[in-house]
């Protein structure tokens, strides 16, 4: 016979419901790449550009105003010739460093799995 595993249904709508808060601010194809990116340094749109291979700078430039409304980012433009943009994590941002790390993991093992390869 099996053992009837607690379950507490407002524990797990609650728990649902932060998945999908996360979802929402995290979705898409790029964002979390773009987070991922500037988890390590502040980086230019430019840089952002190489960074996130694949992505077109009008959708670059749409994720990161979202990133930016979310606070996850902050935008710094320098008086420079031409003026060059800067883009970073905010400290809320950072706190997100620890989900992409073990995101990073499953991806590295599930890679290792499917592929038999490091």
């Amino acid at each position: 016979m099996l053992k009837q595993l607690d379950h507490d249904p407002k524990k797990c709508t609650q728990h649902i419901m932060a998945v999908h808060d996360a979802m929402y601010i995290l979705n898409g194809r790029w964002k979390i790449s773009i987070i991922a990116s500037l988890c390590f340094s502040t980086l230019r749109f430019t840089d952002l550009l190489r960074e996130v291979e694949g992505i077109s700078g009008k959708m670059l430039s749409r994720e990161l105003k979202n990133l930016e409304e979310n606070q996850l980012v902050t935008r710094t433009v320098l008086n420079t010739q031409p003026i060059t943009v800067e883009y970073q994590l905010t400290e809320y941002g950072h706190t997100l460093k620890e989900v992409i790390d073990s995101l990073a993991k499953w991806g590295h093992n599930h890679r290792k799995k499917i592929t038999g390869k490091e």
